[in-house]
């Protein structure tokens, strides 16, 4: 077992209850939209977690589609099956490695804050690229520093979030917010350089930014 699934297991219920607080629902549903799903079509979500963004993908797919979700940690993937609102005929998990899935020919690819995670983010964003049709959609939606001058102090709150949420490093604090942050450029670069059609979107003051684009 891997230091991240070791550290998603024990914190499932927690990382649950965080990922649906109020207000963050409203994120989950622009990244949704932001794949421009119809109905029968299918989406994959890489590193789904617990699903919360299951319900919002199959209410845009609706009972001819199909939503996958795609998760490394046995935890949170029994935590998503638990829940009615998550599961369902169109609904299908798979305990696998979001970095290397085991899919193809899907229409649309979503992932949320996960791209920062990877060690080589760049790669896994291909891969995810590679999982679509031609003029599917990706998305990736990723907490980041807000450039606002009045967000130093909630700055700092976002480099200890990035380290607690990060397992297994050794680095400081503000280094691995670092290592965060270019791990997250790194697959927003890799998605504009694969996609065309692309938009740009920051949300809760710029600490959330939503990249999406059509692969060629």
């Amino acid at each position: 077992m891997t230091d991240a699934q070791s550290f998603y297991g024990r914190w499932a219920r927690v990382y649950d209850w965080v990922a649906n607080a109020p207000g963050v629902s409203s994120w989950r549903e622009q990244a949704a939209d932001s794949l421009a799903l119809a109905p029968g079509d299918s989406v994959v979500e890489m590193g789904c977690g617990t699903g919360a963004n299951v319900a919002h993908l199959r209410e845009r797919v609706g009972s001819p589609g199909r939503v996958v979700g795609i998760d490394v940690t046995r935890a949170m993937l029994d935590r998503a099956r638990d829940r009615s609102v998550r599961t369902g005929k169109t609904v299908h998990y798979v305990q696998a490695d979001a970095a290397r899935p085991p899919v193809r020919e899907a229409d649309a690819v979503l992932a949320t804050f996960v791209a920062g995670i990877f060690e080589d983010p760049a790669a896994a964003v291909d891969a995810w690229c590679d999982s679509v049709v031609p003029g599917g959609r990706v998305a990736l939606l990723n907490f980041q520093r807000s450039p606002s001058a009045l967000a130093a102090p909630l700055n700092l709150a976002f480099e200890a979030f990035v380290r607690l949420s990060a397992p297994g490093t050794r680095l400081s604090t503000q280094s691995h917010a670092s290592a965060f942050e270019r791990r997250v450029r790194a697959a927003r670069e890799r998605l504009t350089a694969r996609t065309v059609d692309r938009r740009y979107e920051t949300f809760a003051g710029g600490y959330l930014g939503l990249l999406s684009g059509t692969v060629q």
